[in-house]
């Protein structure tokens, strides 16, 4: 498998070489700016987005077989980035010029220098003009979601065997799922959307979503959660490009990105106390373990769920950190929704 990342690490210069003839001459397809994150803290916005070769997707539905599933996932992974592309941002009257870097993806702090009141809620982007790049749509408008002052309850949950049955401790099945299925066809863990609507007060509370799936799954993500009732939140997925060649990479790997994200999360809302939510099959105990170490009194409670047998060393790790009953493992949704009602502050 290792020979696939060599060999798309080797082809990158023909790769980036040939989106930017194929800009120059003017093949590319129409554009698509897709923005993946917008979130603020009222004082600053964080985006992120990618600009890619537009391409038609079907919609979800529970009534698709495996082979339109299929074929429906190569569109998704086959899609196009463009390198170096000029994404204008407009949030009220401040506005910005970002490019896009070498795999299409774009990202800013955006820092407020003036005193118009009540900032903005909505930024909108726009392709800067240039001779071979058609925009599908001339602009983009984004709502920011936002933590202007700290919540009660603010939740960061892993997405893979968290939220969503991914067995992803099992290389072949999790392949098999996430070519197969659709955003309708994936299924949660039972209970999960009752546990998330008590945690996140009916989604009155934030939930932000971390996972080591790649951005090519977000809009499946989205829809999944819509779908299926639970509370939408910004989804922070991982940066490294994956495409049909590489297709299998996607939630595996190193998992350090999602400390990363964590640790994003946790300074750019500094007042902000969240409970963490993630499973034992990877590395979310260790993970958050150390968040805790690096915020102390800065998380609320874990709830770990158990994918493999219980490790007593492992458990007890995290166990030593928090006091009594903060940390919940458990083996099924219903007995982590038991346990908030319990201890978390929740009814």
């Amino acid at each position: 498998m290792k020979h696939l990342f060599v060999f798309r690490w080797l082809t990158f210069p023909f790769r980036y070489a040939f989106s930017k003839i194929k800009k120059k001459i003017g093949k590319l397809d129409r554009l698509r700016l897709e923005v993946f994150l917008v979130i603020g803290n009222g004082s600053q916005v964080f985006l992120k987005g990618r600009v890619m070769e537009a391409y038609r997707q079907s919609r979800p539905s529970e009534k698709k077989s495996a082979l339109q599933n299929i074929l429906a996932t190569i569109r998704r992974y086959a899609g196009s980035s463009v390198p170096d592309a000029n994404v204008k941002v407009q949030w009220g009257n401040y506005g910005v010029q970002l490019t896009a870097d070498s795999e299409g993806i774009f990202e800013s702090f955006l820092h407020r220098s003036d005193l118009e009141e009540p900032h903005p809620k909505t930024i909108r982007l726009s392709l800067v003009p240039e001779e071979g790049l058609v925009p599908e749509k001339p602009w983009v408008d984004r709502k920011i979601q936002q933590i202007v002052k700290p919540s009660p309850r603010a939740l960061i949950s892993d997405i893979d065997d968290t939220v969503i049955i991914s067995k992803a401790t099992n290389l072949g099945e999790k392949l098999w799922l996430s070519v197969s299925k659709n955003a309708y066809t994936r299924r949660p863990f039972p209970g999960v959307s009752e546990f998330y609507q008590l945690l996140t007060h009916d989604g009155e509370y934030p939930v932000f979503y971390v996972s080591s799936s790649d951005w090519n799954l977000f809009d499946l993500i989205r829809d999944f959660l819509t779908f299926r009732s639970i509370p939408l939140g910004p989804i922070l997925l991982k940066d490294r490009h994956v495409n049909l060649r590489n297709i299998w990479k996607s939630g595996g790997g190193n998992h350090d990105h999602k400390l990363e994200k964590i640790r994003f999360l946790m300074e750019f809302f500094p007042e902000q106390q969240f409970l963490l939510i993630g499973d034992s099959g990877q590395h979310d105990p260790e993970l958050y373990a150390e968040v805790i170490r690096d915020f102390p009194g800065r998380i609320e409670a874990v709830v770990i769920r158990r994918v493999r047998k219980e490790d007593v060393a492992r458990e007890e790790k995290l166990n030593r950190l928090l006091p009594p009953n903060k940390v919940a493992w458990v083996k099924t949704t219903r007995e982590a929704l038991d346990h908030a009602k319990e201890y978390f502050s929740v009814s």
